[in-house]
């Protein structure tokens, strides 16, 4: 009796065991089975992204890149508020996103779509047997100078736009103002590497071509500026790095070629290359024409003498202020695609000219105010030839302040660069120096437009 009681009584605790790890055999398969299911529809998902999504690559001016993914119906403002907010651009009113196309920039209109501004293929679907495309890519540039850095007033911003005017720099072919380049290199290695250093900063501490345009190496040598650009280094000690950034910024913006877009233009449909260049700058608009390879100034014409803009398919018209309609300067962009973008970035330009200037009549005020306070030191880089010439400084800072200094203290500081009325000093005898360039007086002051209301037909910018 005790035996069967016994035996009843295993059989219940085996059932009782044998049910309680089936369950949690079960469990466990359920999890199992439940987590690779997760996993493949989350990959399924992820490539349905991948196909659907385009990948974009944005190259910024400090050489870092940014890849960002983008559907297919994305607009220009997705991606630049992307773009900002990967970059850290807290300001973004200058800076615009841009393609190349046909060897030049064009700006991407934030209201269309990225299918109108890259190639076709964006809008193609991902080819078989191809497990992924190259990616589109776009830039992150200046769109619109400002001749002050301080208008910019974040960190990052202000750097950026250092590092792009540095860039257009190493570019520029001012050859009858190679003084401006010795400068600007110093105010660079200020900014980049800080107080010169003789036990760090000696010998090739910094590559010439990162610092001078390829045409100013050819014509002086790499040793020669290693020789004599670290006393001008030297000079800048105690300039922060911001200092040294604006400072920099405000002598690269008097290069004529530097604060301004290029556009090459046909003086009418029938001409077969494009002989006219013109230049959207600072101030207003530059009309040159390319004879031979060099450019020849046809027009120069700030805002004020510019009345309207207008934009007809492939023709870019310019009517000048004040004058008959016959008086009107007539361009063929080629595509009006590329007509509007002309006429979207010059109207934009003019507006924000405009809108800076109570801004920039402050920030003059203030430095004629502070000039008027302290003793303004001037400091004169001259040039000299290689011939008889012995490793000594480039530069002569005048012992006393002559009654045109604070106003040339000024002016070193913003745009307009009055005539140089302190002497030169005078070349020591077997050193022939370079002739220094001659002072050019800065455009008129422009008698600011501030628009006209109404009117105009569709196609038409009134500015």
């Amino acid at each position: 009796m005790a035996e069967e009681v016994a035996e009843e009584m295993a059989e219940e605790v085996a059932e009782e065991v044998a049910e309680e790890v089936a369950e949690e055999v079960a469990e466990e398969m359920a999890e199992e089975v439940a987590e690779e299911v997760a996993e493949e529809v989350a990959e399924e998902m992820a490539e349905e992204v991948a196909e659907e999504g385009r990948d974009v690559l944005v190259l910024l001016p400090t050489g870092e890149r940014l890849r960002l993914v983008l559907g297919v119906q994305a607009t220009g403002r997705e991606l630049w508020r992307r773009v900002c907010d990967e970059a850290g651009l807290r300001e973004p009113h200058f800076f615009g996103l841009c393609v190349v196309k046909n060897s030049e920039f064009l700006f991407l209109d934030p209201e269309q779509k990225l299918s109108k501004c890259f190639s076709p293929d964006w809008s193609r679907e991902r080819p078989e047997g191809r497990r992924s495309r190259a990616p589109f890519v776009a830039f992150l540039r200046v769109q619109f100078y400002v001749e002050d850095g301080r208008l910019i007033s974040t960190r990052t911003g202000r750097h950026l736009y250092y590092l792009h005017l540095r860039e257009r720099v190493l570019r520029s072919q001012g050859t009858h103002c190679e003084e401006a380049y010795f400068l600007l290199a110093a105010y660079a290695l200020q900014a980049d590497l800080g107080n010169h250093r003789a036990r760090a900063h000696s010998g090739r501490y910094f590559e010439p071509q990162a610092y001078f345009p390829p045409w100013v190496i050819a014509k002086r040598g790499s040793a020669y500026l290693l020789r004599h650009v670290p006393g001008l280094h030297r000079e800048q000690r105690g300039l922060s790095p911001r200092e040294a950034e604006l400072r920099y910024v405000r002598e690269a913006c008097r290069l004529e070629d530097v604060p301004v877009h290029f556009f090459r233009l046909k003086k009418d449909k029938k001409e077969e290359r494009p002989t006219i260049v013109l230049g959207l700058t600072l101030r207003g608009v530059q009309v040159f024409e390319e004879v031979n390879r060099t450019r020849q100034l046809l027009q120069d014409l700030p805002w004020h003498r510019i009345g309207k803009l207008t934009v007809l398919g492939k023709k870019f018209t310019i009517r000048l202020d004040g004058r008959p309609a016959a008086h009107k300067l007539e361009f063929h962009t080629g595509c009006a695609t590329r007509s509007r973008h002309l006429l979207r970035l010059l109207r934009a330009s003019h507006q924000l000219h405009l809108a800076l200037q109570p801004a920039l009549a402050r920030l003059r005020l203030e430095d004629a105010h502070a000039s008027g306070r302290r003793a303004g030191a001037v400091v004169r880089v001259t040039l000299v030839s290689m011939r008889g010439w012995s490793a000594e400084a480039l530069h002569q800072a005048p012992g006393a302040p002559s009654p045109h200094a604070h106003a040339h203290a000024h002016a070193d500081q913003h745009g307009h660069r009055p005539e140089d009325a302190r002497p030169r000093p005078a070349p020591r005898a077997g050193r022939r120096p370079v002739p220094a360039p001659r002072s050019r007086p800065g455009p008129p002051t422009a008698r600011l437009s501030r628009g006209r209301g109404g009117g105009g037909r569709p196609g038409e910018v009134m500015v």
